[in-house]
């Protein structure tokens, strides 16, 4: 019985907490007010279809998400950004 317990192999590593500190351009830039009016720098946030990227992608905290969210929908409704498109970068 004690061998059959020594056999045991894991399909992956054990996980150790090592933890790495994501990257906030935001907060690193010093960057507090996310300007709708610049859709150059909102097409950074945009897939070429269009589409806002997620966080785990960007990179962003959540809080700026929203605010990155928020000025993507607003530059659209005044047509500085596309809803939808078939190449935009």
């Amino acid at each position: 019985m004690a061998q059959a317990q020594s056999e045991i192999r894991y399909l992956t590593a054990p996980s150790i907490d090592t933890k790495r500190k994501k990257y906030g351009r935001f907060r690193k830039s010093g960057i507090k007010y996310i300007d709708y009016k610049d859709p150059e720098f909102l097409k950074r946030f945009l897939n070429e279809q269009g589409k806002i990227l997620p966080r785990r992608i960007t990179g962003t905290s959540q809080k700026y998400q929203r605010r990155v969210a928020q000025a993507v929908k607003r530059a659209r409704h005044l047509a500085l950004l596309p809803f939808v498109t078939d190449l935009m970068k």
